[in-house]
């Protein structure tokens, strides 16, 4: 696992998380070099020169914007398609914000709570169920995208292989990808393949932040444990480029703040409007 020294500068338009003072961090600007990124990489070619980002000689993403409560873009999110292969994707321009999350960690409520809709993601009984990258639509050319749940020991090995071999190219090349939410039960965070996924975020110049779920059912002082836990354990992997906060879909805990991480990922301003908007005369 790459050791990220704390990084500062700004890049490709999403965020570099960072360490949270309370349930979500405060934004400022915080830069990356990517030279210096590849250096600390242990595992040759485990950076893929740190992304598509990196590659042409960028650093990267800034922090987002934080956004005012009062308007929910992703209210306006409705299923587009889901894509099995490359070619299926929507083409590579605007905003992604990708979601990932082992089976039954609650990937889905957490998507349907961000979007105030009771069934945009389904709710499955069944681990693992989405088996392919699902985008909804938020806005022309901005997309929340439900990455394959894992934990899926009934798949076949071709389609797990297929899977990785996917998601590796979707995040070393993806350029609309602006961030990264890794959706963990509180109750056992930070599993291999959190970090697996954290870690393609981070070694592809893409800012991730981590929603430790089902926060109701710990009391508040567990809560704040696991949360200063886990906080810390990703420090000592990554440095200062990655957030985590508490969340739960039940009670509504952490969603507003969550919300501001990912519409400022996807381009909004504090009023909810699109940043990239084209000015009016």
């Amino acid at each position: 696992m790459a050791h990220v020294q704390k990084l500062q500068g700004t890049g490709k338009s999403g965020a570099v998380g960072s360490r949270v003072t309370g349930e979500l961090s405060t934004p400022r600007t915080a830069a990356v070099n990517c030279a210096s990124l590849a250096a600390t990489s242990p595992a040759p070619g485990l950076l893929r020169s740190a992304g598509p980002h990196c590659r042409q000689g960028g650093s990267l993403p800034a922090k987002p914007v934080i956004l005012s409560p009062m308007h929910n873009p992703l209210e306006r999110a409705k299923y587009l398609l889901a894509a099995h292969l490359p070619s299926q994707l929507p083409p590579d321009i605007g905003h992604e914000v990708a979601f990932a999350g082992r089976s039954n960690a609650g990937k889905s409520t957490a998507l349907n709570a961000l979007t105030r809709q009771n069934a945009l993601a389904r709710v499955s009984k069944t681990p693992g169920r989405t088996q392919q990258l699902v985008f909804f639509e938020v806005a022309q050319d901005k997309y929340l995208v439900d990455l394959p749940g894992y934990g899926y020991a009934k798949v076949p090995h071709d389609l797990k292989d297929h899977w990785q071999a996917f998601l590796d190219r979707y995040f070393r090349t993806r350029e609309a990808l602006k961030g990264l939410v890794v959706v963990m039960d509180i109750r056992h965070p930070l599993k291999e393949y959190d970090l697996h996924m954290i870690t393609y975020a981070v070694e592809s110049g893409i800012p991730a932040h981590g929603l430790l779920t089902k926060a109701d059912k710990l009391g508040r002082g567990q809560q704040g444990n696991t949360l200063q836990a886990v906080r810390k354990d990703l420090f000592s992997r990554f440095g200062d480029t990655v957030s985590v906060q508490s969340f739960s879909g039940e009670s509504k805990q952490g969603v507003d703040e969550a919300r501001t991480v990912v519409n400022g990922w996807l381009g909004y301003g504090p009023d909810g409007g699109a940043l990239d908007a084209p000015a009016e005369f």
